[in-house]
This record gives C-alpha cells, sequence and structure tokens, in this order.
C-alpha cells in the first residue's frame, strides 16, 4: 500500500513540477515597438509557479521515501 501511495505522489510531483514551471515560463511577455522592446511580468503567476515548483519537490521526496523503504 505505501509503494502505491508513494507512486502517486511522484506522479503529483511531475504533474506539478510541469504546472510550476509552465507558470514560470509564461508569467511574462514582450512586444517588440519602433526598435524598442517593452516587457512585463506578472509577479502572481512567478510566486504561484514557485509554489507549485515547491509542493513537487516536497511531494516527490515524500514519494521516493515511500517507494524505498522496506516492509
Amino acid at each position: 500500500m505505501k509503494k502505491i501511495i508513494g507512486i502517486a505522489l511522484i506522479v503529483l510531483a511531475i504533474a506539478l513540477g510541469y504546472m510550476g514551471y509552465e507558470r514560470v515560463a509564461n508569467s511574462g511577455g514582450s512586444v517588440k515597438v519602433v526598435g524598442i522592446e517593452l516587457s512585463a511580468s506578472n509577479q502572481d503567476k512567478k510566486t504561484e509557479g514557485y509554489i507549485f515548483l515547491g509542493f513537487a519537490l516536497v511531494s516527490f521526496i515524500g514519494g521516493i521515501t515511500l517507494v524505498g523503504k522496506k516492509g
């Protein structure tokens, strides 16, 4: 039973990591106007992305711990 939960946590970590990466990568945009590049960044999306990545890391460590335990 612990191995099943561990595998589920690892899969959850992969999904959360992907969602976090996408939020961080798509948190800003830029436009080039008359040779000048204007860029904007959404700090809330970037912060959300880092939170998702943090939860992914915790979930991954928990999953590896559960899968690695014997018994």
